[in-house]
């Protein structure tokens, strides 16, 4: 659908891919949010896909060094951050070369011809200039502009040196970028504002007038086809708002801190990339939440574990190395019953790895990484909003279980953003339950006497009189008193394993994305849940005899699994490891289920997902 927009055509889309790209210093991700932060405003549905290197200033110019910021805008339900980009902004050479293939052809690419030096081409790996190439003009719409000049002329007047100048040439496509999508420039005019508005007047003025200058050019520009936008979405009620993976975990923390009356106290070590639950808790001490940067990992680990059984609830966040050494006190936490939850943010590994790339692989290490005979609950998120509701469900089970529990996320979903609605707080579950009381006359506090239907313990805090009792990492009987005898260990042993068995029966029926049974289903867990859901949503509505299932209770395993998979001919599993979530069923439940792993430290396209279901049904 065309409209006219102040002589203006603007040609309606569904939806949109616009990849921003350049070097690590040129503010791809600072422009690539404050594009998505108006586009949510403006009431679109989004899902973002960022994309940096690990270092903090990798070599500048090479594709080594080329960050990206990839979001994806549309007026049905975005359930990922896009397959390939229709748009694609490129401030250097090398940014170029790293995202051609991820462009569709025919799309737009918008270069800063004035990055284009021989020195810079050859840094970018092309053997000559490839804006010269016949081939890629005619394969994609390229879209000259000198963003280094045309900074330097909207920023003539200022007392600024050069490489400040240059620094503003990000906002200057950000305002051409708002032009070609029809998008205001009040948002991002009010972030610098606030940011920098009292302490750094002239960077406000710089990026600002980049900005403005970025958005005039576009009025006077003839070399892009047309104007675009985003048809009207229709949304449920409600207040929204843009969220990332990691603040919807930290809101949903703080909520669940409400809900069972206790305080939060979440110590962590800075580890990419989970380092953000620990600064958006730093910023919310107005609701009882007390963060602490801790000396290491194992720091990070004593401390939750102390102030859980000072009666705090408590929290600790980490990646896949940092859950290697905080293993020891995962240990003492399951064998004195103390409830915890453990926030591992996964990165594509093993040690180091890719610290900024995705990766699944931490499954295995989550239900079996520990000494001894040491099980606990294992939950996962599946989008960024979904985190918030997965670290409820978290504290829900450690507090009414008395139990450590790990919350899987990863790096896909706790970078990328999405809208949220924000929910009511009356809609908060009550999370409170009973613990110890003081003693009557008579009676004595039995530390491991169990709840007869959960086989929880209840807790008695330091400072109740008269409930006064041992506690550590030796075994003990359910007095409290050590024990070294053979059959009390093993019956404390078991006691501890049903109990954690015993929390699938507390689980909601699992949901079914398709008819009931058929041909193939996929079974996802995480951040697959995008990419394998509407792949799955448009094969069902083609007619295809397919559904998929999305599990957020990973250990123990939901009831009603197993019926579940043996209703379907074959069941897909993908999983951004090498197969561990296909490993685990395979063994539960002797099914034949076929592993479709991929370790590459970036998410499953939608393409592959429909691409392999299609070739099982064939």
């Amino acid at each position: 659908m065309l409209e006219e927009d102040d002589d203006q055509i603007l040609e309606e889309l569904e939806s949109v891919v616009i990849l921003f790209a350049g070097d690590s210093g040129d503010g791809m991700q600072t422009v690539g949010e404050l594009f998505t932060d108006t586009c949510a405003h403006s009431g679109f549905n989004m899902s973002t896909l960022p994309d940096y290197p690990a270092e903090i200033r990798a070599p500048a110019g090479t594709i080594a060094g080329v960050s990206g910021f990839q979001v994806h805008l549309g007026s049905a339900p975005v359930l990922s951050g896009g397959d390939a980009a229709e748009v694609l902004i490129a401030m250097n050479p090398a940014a170029l070369n790293a995202n051609l293939d991820r462009v569709v052809p025919g799309g737009m690419i918008v270069v800063n011809i004035g990055a284009f030096t021989d020195e810079n081409i050859r840094m970018a790996e092309f053997e000559s200039n490839p804006l010269d190439d016949e081939v890629l003009n005619e394969r994609f719409e390229i879209v000259k502009v000198n963003l280094n000049e045309l900074t330097k002329h909207a920023l003539a007047d200022m007392d600024l040196k050069m490489k400040d100048k240059m620094r503003c040439k990000n906002f200057f496509a950000l305002g051409f970028m708002f032009w070609v999508y029809h998008q205001p420039l009040t948002d991002t005019l009010n972030f610098l504002e606030k940011k920098w508005g009292k302490k750094r007047p002239q960077l406000v003025e710089a990026n600002a007038k980049a900005l403005r200058g970025g958005h005039n050019y576009g009025e006077t520009y003839e070399g892009a086809r047309n104007r675009y936008q985003i048809a009207k979405t229709q949304v449920k009620p409600g207040v929204y708002r843009k969220i990332s993976g990691n603040q919807a975990i930290a809101y949903g923390l703080v909520a669940a801190s409400q809900a069972c009356a206790r305080p939060l106290t979440y110590p962590s070590y800075p580890i990419t990339p989970a380092t953000s639950i620990l600064e958006t808790l730093a910023a919310l001490k107005h609701f009882n939440v007390k963060t602490i940067q801790a000396e290491d990992e194992i720091a990070a680990a004593g401390i939750a574990l102390g102030a859980s059984w000072a009666g705090d609830l408590a929290v600790t966040g980490t990646s896949g190395p940092g859950m290697c050494l905080k293993s020891e006190f995962l240990g003492l936490a399951v064998i004195t019953e103390l409830p915890m939850v453990i926030c591992n943010v996964q990165r594509a590994g093993p040690s180091t790895g890719l610290p900024t790339k995705v990766e699944q692989a931490d499954l295995l290490q989550a239900i079996y990484g520990r000494h001894g005979e040491c099980p606990l609950p294992v939950v996962s998120c599946s989008t960024p909003g979904d985190g918030y509701y997965a670290a409820i469900e978290a504290v829900r089970i450690a507090i009414k279980y008395k139990t450590p529990v790990i919350l899987l996320s990863d790096a896909y979903v706790a970078n990328g953003s999405e809208p949220w609605r924000v929910p009511s707080v009356e809609d908060l579950p009550d999370l409170r339950v009973e613990e110890a009381e003081e003693p009557k006359d008579g009676e004595k506090y039995l530390p491991y006497k169990r709840d007869p239907e959960t086989l929880a313990r209840k807790l008695a805090f330091p400072g109740q009189k008269g409930n006064e009792h041992r506690i550590g990492g030796l075994e003990k009987n359910e007095s409290g008193a050590i024990s070294y005898s053979p059959d009390n260990h093993e019956e404390m042993v078991n006691l501890r394993a049903k109990k954690i068995q015993g929390i699938a029966k507390s689980y909601e029926p699992i949901k079914i994305n398709g008819k009931a049974k058929g041909k193939v289903l996929v079974l996802g867990w995480g951040g697959t849940y995008g990419a394998i859901t509407a792949a799955m949503n448009n094969l069902i509505a083609e007619g295809y005899p397919v559904a998929s299932v999305h599990i957020h209770h990973l250990f123990p395993l939901p009831l009603d699994l197993k019926d579940i998979l043996n209703s379907y001919d074959k069941v897909l599993i993908p999983e951004l490891n090498s197969g561990q979530l296909n490993m685990m069923i395979r063994a539960e439940y002797l099914i034949d289920t076929i592993s479709y792993p991929k370790v590459k430290g970036q998410p499953f396209t939608v393409t592959e997902i429909t691409t392999k279901v299609l070739e099982l049904l064939n």
